[in-house]
């Protein structure tokens, strides 16, 4: 009697399989997804991705190149190196991780880092083909990393730093930046734009400070990880253009967000546009100790117009700075140019300060009334013109009391 076997070879059907033919891989590597090349290290050899941006990029409506004046940025780090060092001891570092957990689980498969050279920003991509030549790519780094003194990063100090240091400790390879100075724009976006964004992400920054909108190449950072993962698991690259181009981004973006923050710092007045941003600025400088700079600031972020909370924090922190300021030569010719033209607060302070300080309820008065008279006539909100006129009515009915009017 026949068997199954020979009945279903009877009917064609192939039995076993010896002669079955497996599909072919579908292998696009990196390099035919990404142009790159592979350099040659002491640990072997690495897969290396270059950009050069030129003198006349623009990111959004920003350069990424720019004079760097860095002294109140280098104040603020509280490192002054910062400022001592020229811009091309500058790197900029990014990296894209197999997770955010951090730790020796967790290794960076594409790290970004850019310098300037001859004038020009050159962004290096430095990519794990697989975990085994992670040694390769520590290396290479080291040699792209060894004309700097200076880390920018952005929130790298957490993140981003630690992590490589980790992987470099675990590999016994000296670690190029540890003796780097550091700045990590995160805190300063932070310490920036807090009040006024609702959210300080730098691709976030990005839109909406410096005015670029990434292309459909770009890839939400979450996915990131797992399209690492397939990558290893299928050897198929072409899924993994996105996260180059989205970790080139973040580091272009970190270099514009310098350059933009640095020279705002420098010359507010002509590149600011929001009241909130004025008074964020007025904070820092204040906590540099630039007592008179920061009242400016205040000033200007009042005339500008607030919401009606900003606008009553803002009152009530310009009224601390100069309680704080203590040079009352300095404030009162202060206030005098500023009610020269039109500031309430200065009237109001150089009332106080006949006042309180003088004993000349008289001139008190008159700066008072003058201060009723430039918030009648001045163009404000109803909710600041309020505001003003409660406290100034206030103030002259306790000096006409004074006065005996």
């Amino acid at each position: 009697m026949p068997s199954l076997a020979d009945k279903l070879k009877s009917l064609g059907v192939q039995v076993g399989t010896a002669n079955i033919i497996p599909p072919k891989a579908d292998h696009h590597p990196i390099e035919s997804v990404v142009a790159g090349s592979f350099l040659n290290t002491p640990r072997g050899e690495a897969f290396v991705a270059e950009q050069i941006f030129s003198e006349d990029y623009l990111h959004g409506k920003v350069s990424p190149l720019s004079d760097f004046p860095l002294a109140l940025i280098s104040q603020w780090a509280k490192d002054v190196r910062i400022a001592e060092l020229p811009i091309n001891k500058f790197a900029f570092l990014d990296t894209e991780t197999s997770g955010m957990a951090g730790g020796t689980g967790t290794y960076a498969f594409l790290v970004g880092a850019a310098r300037f050279v001859d004038g020009k920003f050159t962004l290096q991509q430095f990519f794990l083909r697989d975990p085994s030549e992670e040694p390769a790519m520590l290396e290479a780094l080291i040699n792209f990393l060894a004309p700097c003194e200076a880390l920018v990063t952005f929130n790298g100090k957490s993140f981003d730093a630690p992590l490589l240091t980790t992987r470099y400790k675990l590999h016994r390879i000296p670690v190029p930046f540890k003796n780097f100075a550091h700045l990590d724009l995160l805190p300063l976006a932070r310490r920036l734009w807090r009040d006024r964004l609702p959210s300080r992400a730098l691709k976030y920054l990005e839109e909406h400070v410096l005015g670029f909108t990434r292309t459909s190449d770009e890839v939400p950072g979450y996915e990131i990880p797992w399209l690492y993962f397939d990558y290893l698991r299928t050897q198929d690259a072409r899924p993994l253009g996105g996260v180059f181009y989205h970790n080139a981004m973040d580091v272009v973006a970190m270099a514009a967000l310098l350059a933009h923050v640095s020279e705002l710092l420098v010359d507010p007045y002509n590149r600011v546009e929001h009241g909130l941003d004025f008074i964020a600025l007025g904070k820092l400088f204040e906590d540099l100790d630039k007592w008179d700079e920061a009242a400016r600031l205040f000033e200007r972020g009042l005339e500008i117009g607030l919401t009606e909370s900003d606008f009553e924090l803002a009152v009530k922190r310009l009224s601390i700075l100069q309680k704080k300021r203590g040079d009352v030569d300095q404030a009162l010719r202060l206030w005098e140019q500023s009610a020269g033209k039109g500031h309430i607060y200065a009237h109001i302070e150089l009332a106080k300060y006949y006042e309180h300080k003088k004993r000349d309820v008289k001139t008190a008065l008159e700066w008072t009334k003058s201060a009723r008279v430039d918030a009648v006539q001045a163009d404000l909100p109803a909710y600041i013109r309020k505001h003003w006129l409660a406290e100034i009515d206030h103030r002259l009915e306790r000096l006409e009391r004074k006065a005996g009017l």
